[in-house]
């Protein structure tokens, strides 16, 4: 072959190297049996909503085969395939069909996910396509869906999507959180259909603790997610419960096309609904989020970790304890691997016979974990010895005679505002100077900060006279509970309030 021969063969190759990739990116909303995808390649819908192809979230070194709004300048990523399986070379890596399948084969041409159906159609019709809804699907000459992703969702809720119960399959259609804003692997949370068969949506932490509920379908909006009726009301949604023989789910459309709203169920345990700015600040907007507040959603700080909304961060350690990750706490804000101790329990390496070198630390203004287990003690000291005894337990409450003790982690922990501390009857001492608690008269004290609570209600015909503040702080007459104004910045915490000590073993 003489030289310019050799020149054309090259042109003849480059030409369709770069005709092949313009087939695939310029436009196209499919990919067939002969087309697969691999590298930059991506596939846009038909209207140029959405688009699909490898991307890598934040600094992660991993790669992974999503979806996301093509229209939105912010690369917002709503489904994830290989969500926890990653590839580390999108070149090496194809996104092909094989025996009826749409499978990605990574960079050792290894299946690392796969549409898995059961069939045995390899028939040369079938494409998957990427629907203006955001919705991927394999389809077949007679335009039948095979498969879609709105029936396996990710973290996202889009216009049109499902999420409930296959009464047939028995199959579940939930929201699953990423691990980090690094990892969408699932995570610890889930949005889903109540378990119990009704027709509210719950969120549940570690497939075990449900720690929302959506309130019950009225017709028009869920009872506890009131910022629906802006919606219903102005006509931009439209919502509908199903249920029937086949299924109970929930669905809603946006009736306008341009106004770019999803839900998400992101990693700390929130779900959002966010709307595209693109007239403005060409931003994502959060419209609503619920749980409101991140100490509302179960061990929203992990374990040994305490979580307050007097704080910017929201969680902190228990003393004798540090963040398990410095990195996922500090850069990723992500609480969940919460905190492990910084010093091993002399028990747990049995360099003493029955911990003697371990001690308790008095914890006053915080919550009671969880699942507690009762035992019967005459006092205080036998409940201490008991836990003392046992390794695996690591804290003590005692109160009203009743001893309560916990094993392994402690989860679900939240420090008290002040203010809850005296209006649901918390330990008054450890509002003191440490130096008073020896000299103290508790009953006083709780008698004087009830008449102050009193005192600053916000209805005045709530407040007591000055005659009355004088009797009621001689004793004259009896104080009674009084409720937490509204001025106070942190009176929505968990009701688990009331504890004389928790005590957690640390050396």
């Amino acid at each position: 072959m003489d030289m310019t021969n050799n020149q054309r063969f090259v042109f003849s190759v480059l030409l369709i190297c770069f005709s092949l990739k313009w087939d695939v990116s310029g436009g196209v909303d499919s990919i067939s049996v002969n087309q697969p995808l691999s590298g930059d390649q991506t596939i846009v819908s038909a209207g140029g909503f959405f688009e699909l192809g490898f991307f890598k979230p934040g600094n992660s070194s991993n790669y992974y085969l999503g979806m996301w709004y093509k229209k939105v300048s912010e690369q917002t990523v709503v489904w994830v395939a290989n969500r926890d399986k990653p590839i580390s070379d999108r070149f090496s890596s194809l996104l092909r069909f094989s025996y009826g399948n749409l499978v990605l084969y990574d960079e050792s041409q290894i299946p690392t996910w796969s549409t898995n159906l059961n069939t045995t159609n390899i028939s040369s019709s079938i494409e998957a396509v990427l629907l203006d809804e955001g919705n991927l699907v394999l389809r077949d000459l007679s335009n039948d869906f095979l498969w879609q992703s709105f029936d396996n969702p990710t973290h996202a809720w889009l216009p049109g999507m499902k999420i409930g119960f296959n009464k047939r399959t028995k199959e579940k259609k939930r929201l699953t959180s990423w691990k980090n804003i690094e990892d969408p692997a699932p995570g610890l949370f889930s949005l889903e259909l109540d378990p119990d068969g009704t027709d509210q949506y719950v969120m549940v932490w570690n497939e075990s603790e449900i720690f929302w509920h959506s309130g019950i379908w009225s017709g028009k909006m869920y009872s506890s997610v009131p910022e629906m009726a802006y919606f219903i009301n102005n006509d931009m949604y439209n919502a509908s419960f199903i249920s029937n023989e086949n299924e109970q789910s929930f669905i809603y459309f946006v009736k306008d096309p341009n106004f770019i709203s999803r839900f998400i169920l992101d990693a700390s345990g929130q779900v959002r609904q966010m709307y595209w700015l693109e007239n403005t600040s060409k931003s994502w907007f959060q419209i609503w989020s619920t749980p409101r507040q991140p100490c509302e959603i179960y061990a929203y700080c992990g374990a040994f970790g305490s979580c307050s909304e007097q704080t910017q961060s929201f969680c902190g350690c228990v003393p004798g304890f540090k963040p398990n990750s410095e990195h996922n706490w500090n850069l990723l804000h992500d609480h969940s691997g919460g905190c492990v101790r910084e010093t091993q329990l002399q028990c747990e390496n049995n360099s003493l016979a029955n911990g003697e070198s371990d001690r308790f630390l008095a914890n006053h203004d915080i919550t009671l974990p969880e699942h507690p287990q009762s035992v019967a003690v005459r006092n205080i000291t036998g409940c201490k010895t008991i836990c003392l005894n046992d390794c695996s337990c690591t804290a003590y409450a005692y109160e009203d005679s009743a001893c309560s003790i916990w094993n392994w982690n402690l989860m679900n922990l939240q420090q008290l505002a002040k203010v809850n501390l005296i209006a649901e009857g918390g330990d008054i001492l450890s509002l003191l100077d440490k130096r008073l608690e020896s000299n103290a008269d508790v009953e006083e004290i709780s008698r004087m900060l009830k008449v102050a609570c009193w005192c600053i209600q916000d209805d005045e015909n709530h407040r007591p006279s000055m005659a009355q503040v004088v009797q009621m702080l001689e004793g004259i007459v009896d104080v009674t509970q009084p409720p937490v104004p509204r001025c106070a910045l942190f009176q929505n915490l968990a009701p688990q309030i009331s504890v004389a000590s928790c005590n957690f073993a640390t050396t």
